[in-house]
């Protein structure tokens, strides 16, 4: 069973509407098409998806929100031969990628360069969520509530396929409007909240003082330290997950007591990694098919096995031959008490080779003087921001993930000089 905000579907009933489904569009036992689905609706979104699961097909989900020729693009990019938006009349695609077995097809979230189509095989999601329920115990008297894209692999297949196999009824929530879904959370039983870092920030700051959430879920995006604080302070159970497009899930943290702490690995998996915090190396999974998967993440194994994040590979900043680690500066700048938000990236320098730059988000207008002046008693001088810059939201991606060479490129193109809404002129 799933719930949908306020609506309980039973198993029947996906049963009866994705054979229907499968009927009127013609999938077959065995099928090898290759499907792009993006439709406004979550049942009818999730009654195809287990449609073409059960056919053994392969499906590319894709965001509600996504305009018709992003999707269009986005199936072609995936090899897709039939594109479902927001109809069951499929439109018939060109230059198909022939599947030799049913897979679940992902963009990566381009965080790095021009996302690329990931595909993997149903066998290897359902090993993923094998060793997922195997070991992560501490959830199952626990509700998930999915407050997230169920077209995304956390909220698809860690928050409802996950589900699922406990034998839980997820709770999926489709407004992102905080307030509801503390009044949803509080109504729940023993909730656990998978969700995005910046939501799962928006409800602790809303959280009046002694109330906590029963249980937070965080994944995509190393927390800010002052994120994190406010959310561990507010949840009476936190953990959080660590993972790539290409292998899924990686590591799980049952008891977060510090951000990058992202958790222990996987059994189905194998990571390799520094082994210590003046040894860091780049994260590299095995997966049980003995391909080496590299994540471009710098980390390190502690004795115990907890595996720690420090920092995004093409993040580093390097101003003078001295490393930079953008959290560093993102951290700094978000202690200062009317900071909301902050984001650090490089910028090229004729002197330096590189730079720091900093966009900010706060609850007034600032100086960037003022900023500068704050952070010139946390940090160094070669961490220092040579540019500031204040904006009304700190752009980030569905899953709250912060692409800097994204925000460098916008940055690049003057997105940022307009004056903040609502500022004086």
């Amino acid at each position: 069973m799933i719930r949908i905000d306020d609506r309980l579907y039973d198993e029947a009933y996906f049963d009866d509407k994705s054979t229907r489904l499968a009927a009127e569009i013609g999938l077959g036992e065995r099928d090898t098409g290759r499907y792009a689905v993006c439709f406004a609706e979550t049942v009818d979104w999730l009654a195809l998806f287990f449609a073409i699961r059960k056919a053994g097909a392969s499906v590319l989900p894709i965001h509600p929100g996504t305009p018709y020729p992003a999707a269009r693009k986005l199936a072609l990019n995936a090899g897709c031969d039939r594109l479902f938006y927001n109809s069951l009349t499929a439109e018939v695609l060109e230059g198909p990628v022939a599947s030799t077995e049913g897979t679940l097809l992902q963009m990566s979230s381009g965080t790095t360069g021009a996302p690329k189509c990931i595909a993997r095989s149903w066998r290897e999601i359902d090993a993923e969520i094998e060793s997922y329920v195997r070991t992560f115990r501490e959830p199952e008297d626990m509700t998930p509530v999915v407050a997230c894209p169920t077209t995304h692999s956390y909220g698809l297949i860690c928050g409802i396929l996950v589900a699922l196999k406990r034998g839980q009824t997820p709770l999926i929530v489709n407004t992102a409007n905080p307030k509801y879904l503390l009044k949803v959370l509080r109504e729940t039983e023993r909730p656990l909240l998978y969700s995005s870092p910046a939501i799962l920030n928006t409800l602790a700051r809303l959280l009046p003082a002694g109330e906590q959430i029963h249980a937070t879920m965080t994944s995509g995006t190393l927390l800010p330290d002052p994120w994190f604080a406010d959310i561990r302070a507010k949840s009476r159970f936190m953990f959080q997950q660590y993972g790539c497009s290409e292998s899924g899930c990686i590591a799980i943290n049952p008891d977060v007591t510090a951000a990058g702490d992202m958790g222990f690995v996987l059994p189905h998996l194998v990571a390799a990694t520094g082994t210590g915090v003046e040894d860091a190396g780049e994260i590299v999974v095995t997966n049980a098919a003995g391909a080496a998967i590299h994540t471009r993440d710098l980390g390190y194994r502690r004795a115990d096995g907890m595996l720690v994040f420090v920092s995004r590979m093409d993040d580093m900043i390097n101003v003078s031959g001295l490393n930079v680690y953008p959290k560093d500066v993102e951290d700094a700048a978000m202690a200062m008490p009317e900071v909301t938000d902050a984001v650090a990236f490089r910028k090229a320098d004729r002197f330096a080779g590189e730079r720091v730059a900093l966009i900010f988000s706060a609850e007034v207008p600032m100086a960037p003087q003022a900023v500068r002046e704050w952070l010139s008693r946390h940090l160094a001088g070669h961490q220092l921001p040579m540019e500031i810059l204040q904006v009304d939201v700190v752009p980030r991606q569905a899953n709250g993930k912060i692409s800097r060479r994204d925000v460098a490129a916008r940055h690049l193109a003057g997105e940022f000089n307009t004056p903040l809404k609502g500022a004086a002129s």
